[in-house]
């Protein structure tokens, strides 16, 4: 009877949508955020005196969320591996859309003055506490609600919210850079991004609180396997497998922020591409990076390490052509951007699902959320300004050094990890 309730209770639609539905707006935020800091931020929550420090503070406020997300980890992972993937889920994804709609109605530096940047900084940083419980909770309802078999299948869907975030971000604001005035936009138009996530986290709210527990999580409970302090259980017995798995994500971090944040930066400003030519052309990019994730998850059902150290091969040698192509007009930016996100695809389809699996069920959520965190901190934040020092320092072609060295790490925290395809996830603590 139980069996047949939680079976009709999670559906596959509500185990897609209640997984991907947290990254999506996770990666919508980031976006929203990214572009905001640059173009908003500086002229409306900063003293207009001196726009270049304007500029350096509106981007800090940008990482303080990576700073946070190891904190939210800790602490959404501790409450999700005692008291339930589902609840936990839940105040993650309102801990960030109520972070997020709050931006969209706080007020600038002319209205309250320094209150406003310190406001905003704030709910930067509950931004990074939601996020940093998001992703891993959002996997394990994935995985956890899988067949043996099918576990990296399901664990496309909240990998599938980085590329749809990005296309409704990136297609939100081209719609409003060309339907609103330069006035308009920095009146209202860059709250409507901010504002409009509020739709999603309620689509997201009612999804999650309609589901059931995850059935491995409950033969755990069961079985009464919960520990005290599961972050405390990670650092003493799982060491090993949180540092291999903060290696294992590296490139796949360091690649998406080069071809994101940086080629846009590089792009428009060295290169001299227009804003809107530049992110159409990373749109499709986007669009080849949404098509391989389900690809690469088909073929890591026959094995998770053998795709990835595939692709991260693949990764190696193009930093070795990044450069050249980047520098190749329009014809080679766009090939550039559309390989670099394929290859993106191809190892963010079964990252989710292998670095879930490498931990046992009383302490899943923590360990495979700090792992993301803390490689989110080594490849995410620094990623951006490293590739940035380089280029201008050495030239664009260290950027892809840079890249190829990442992926050598990569390899190597896979070698220190075994299969993981036919793990058992109800298995005890060893």
């Amino acid at each position: 009877m139980a069996g047949t309730q939680q079976k009709s209770v999670n559906s596959r639609r509500q185990i897609l949508f209640a997984s991907m539905i947290g990254t999506t707006i996770e990666f919508f935020d980031f976006y929203i955020y990214a572009t905001a800091a640059v173009l908003v931020f500086p002229r409306l929550f900063f003293p207009a005196s001196d726009p270049s420090s304007s500029t350096l503070a509106s981007l800090a406020t940008f990482g303080i969320a990576f700073i946070a997300r190891p904190i939210g980890s800790a602490l959404f992972g501790h409450f999700g591996d005692r008291i339930g993937r589902k609840r936990t889920l839940v105040l993650a994804l309102l801990t960030m859309g109520l972070a997020t709609f709050m931006i969209g109605v706080l007020p600038t530096y002319r209205s309250i003055g320094i209150a406003s940047p310190l406001i905003l900084a704030l709910c930067r940083f509950g931004q990074g506490i939601g996020l940093g419980g998001e992703w891993g909770g959002a996997v394990l309802l994935a995985a956890e609600n899988a067949p043996p078999k099918k576990r990296a299948l399901y664990g496309i869907f909240p990998q599938l919210g980085a590329p749809i975030g990005f296309l409704i971000s990136g297609t939100t604001f081209l719609l409003l850079s060309r339907w609103l005035t330069e006035e308009q936009f920095f009146n209202f138009g860059w709250r409507l991004p901010f504002l409009a996530s509020a739709v999603l986290v309620i689509l997201g709210l009612y999804v999650r609180l309609t589901i059931a527990e995850t059935p491995v999580f409950q033969a755990s409970i069961e079985r009464g396997e919960t520990v005290a302090v599961p972050m405390s259980t990670v650092f003493r017995r799982y060491l090993g497998p949180l540092v291999a798995s903060v290696f294992v994500c590296l490139a796949t971090f360091v690649l998406f922020y080069l071809m994101t944040v940086f080629a846009l930066s590089w792009g428009t400003s060295v290169l001299h591409y227009s804003r809107s030519s530049f992110l159409l052309i990373q749109l499709l990019g986007v669009l080849v990076f949404a098509l391989t994730i389900p690809i690469s998850s088909v073929l890591a059902e026959h094995g998770r390490r053998r795709v990835m150290f595939v692709v991260t091969a693949l990764i190696a040698v193009f930093g070795l052509v990044l450069a050249p192509l980047f520098t190749a007009g329009i014809v080679g930016t766009t090939a550039m951007l559309c390989i670099g996100l394929a290859l993106m695809g191809f190892t963010w389809g079964p990252l989710g699902t292998l670095v879930s699996e490498l931990f046992p069920t009383p302490i899943r959520y923590t360990g495979s959320s700090l792992a993301l965190s803390f490689a989110g901190i080594l490849g995410a934040s620094l990623a951006p300004y490293i590739a940035t020092w380089l280029a201008k320092t050495y030239g664009l072609q260290y950027v892809g050094y840079y890249l190829t060295g990442s992926a050598i790490l990569t390899f190597l925290g896979l070698l220190a990890i075994k299969e993981t395809k036919d793990k058992d996830l109800t298995a005890s603590l060893s």
